[in-house]
C-alpha cells in the first residue's frame, strides 16, 4: 500500500514545480556612434524580481556575463558598464560606447525555468 502515497507524493511534486515560461521583449535595435552612451532595455512578461543578467556575446566566442541579479558588475567588467531595474523592466547602460564594446547584448531571466534570454542589441 505504500507504493501508490509515494506515486501521489511524486505527482503533487511535479504539478507544484509546473511554471509558465516568463517571455522576455526587447524595443527595435538602435543606431548609436562611438563615445556615445548607450541604454539597452530588457522587459520580462510578470515579475522576475532582481532575477537578470546581461551577457555580451562577439563573433565567434561564447556569451560573456556582465552583469548579475540586475545591477551587479562582474568582476573585471569595465565600469561604464551598468545594470539597473527590477520587477519586470530592465536597463543596460554603457555610459560611453568604446570599439570594444561593439558585440550582441542578451538578458536572461533566472528566476523562473527555463531559463529565457533575449537577444537586445546587436
Amino acid at each position: 500500500m505504500r507504493a501508490p502515497v509515494h506515486l501521489l507524493g511524486l505527482l503533487l511534486l511535479w504539478i507544484s514545480s509546473t511554471r509558465c515560461d516568463i517571455l522576455m521583449t526587447q524595443l527595435p535595435s538602435q543606431t548609436v556612434s562611438l563615445k556615445d552612451p548607450v541604454t539597452i532595455t530588457c522587459q520580462a512578461s510578470q515579475s522576475i524580481g532582481s532575477a537578470l543578467a546581461w551577457y555580451q556575446q562577439k563573433p565567434g566566442k561564447s556569451p560573456n556575463l556582465l552583469i548579475y541579479y540586475a545591477k551587479g558588475l562582474v568582476d573585471g567588467v569595465p565600469s561604464r558598464f551598468s545594470g539597473s531595474g527590477t520587477g519586470t523592466d530592465f536597463t543596460l547602460t554603457i555610459s560611453s560606447l568604446e570599439p570594444e564594446d561593439i558585440a550582441t547584448y542578451y538578458c536572461q531571466q533566472h528566476n523562473n525555468n527555463p531559463p529565457t534570454v533575449e537577444q537586445v542589441l546587436t
